[in-house]
């Protein structure tokens, strides 16, 4: 499949994971929540980074923010003040906070098994048990493994019931394993709503269902997110 033109998001994030961050945080041991957007010098996170429950990020006075829980569904947009990561939302000193409730899989949120050895106390479920994580939005986003083989980066995207849906198959390149997520709405790969997919990528893989009112678009990542283990 053809790439074709990548939003202006993913650009600027696939640039910044070129670089390493002078004072970024630590990945923390379990993710509560997910930066979206990040529009600050000194917040010390980037798009698509982790935060953890207590994490603390400084915000300038026009600094913006934008959160998405992966258990609670809280959407933030938060401008200036100093947030403090909670369990299920952000608390604001200084600042403003405008929060939305999204669709999105919640306590299904899959972890690698790696970050669940990490803490037994999460809130998500780890690999292996019998779930199927669902998606919200037709085009997902893939949070891609960690140290991929340069002749393991084909992504597959295979219905697994009866259909006449043939599988979709995307080419890595190396920008996105650097920056560590695909986003199928840069190449508007729209899955069909209702169906079970199975995606993989070299010997990696996840069964996940799209929500039957699953719409087309660019809705919050955490409404699409895919985390492969």
């Amino acid at each position: 499949m053809a790439l074709r033109t990548l939003s202006a998001a993913t650009l600027a994030a696939i640039a910044a994971a070129a670089i390493p961050a002078l004072a970024r945080a630590p990945a923390p041991l379990v993710p509560i929540a997910l930066v979206e957007d990040v529009k600050s010098a000194s917040a010390g996170v980037e798009f698509m980074d982790y935060v953890g429950a207590g994490q603390v990020i400084k915000l300038g006075p026009h600094d913006t923010l934008v959160l998405s829980y992966l258990t609670s569904c809280q959407h933030e947009t938060i401008t200036g003040g100093t947030v403090t990561i909670g369990f299920k939302e952000s608390t604001v000193q200084g600042g403003e906070v405008a929060r939305a409730t999204v669709p999105c899989d919640g306590g299904n949120m899959q972890m690698s098994s790696a970050e669940a050895s990490k803490s037994a106390a999460t809130a998500f479920r780890v690999q292996g048990a019998e779930i199927h994580p669902t998606i919200f939005a037709r085009n997902p986003m893939v949070r891609l493994p960690k140290d991929l083989p340069r002749d393991a980066r084909t992504l597959v995207f295979t219905p697994t019931e009866k259909s006449s849906e043939r599988p979709h198959t995307i080419v890595v390149d190396e920008q996105y394993v650097t920056a560590g997520f695909y986003d199928m709405a840069d190449i508007n790969l729209n899955l069909t709503p209702g169906v079970v997919y199975e995606v993989t990528i070299g010997t990696h893989k996840l069964t996940f269902a799209v929500a039957p009112d699953a719409k087309e678009g660019r809705p919050p990542v955490a409404t699409r997110l895919l985390r492969l283990p």
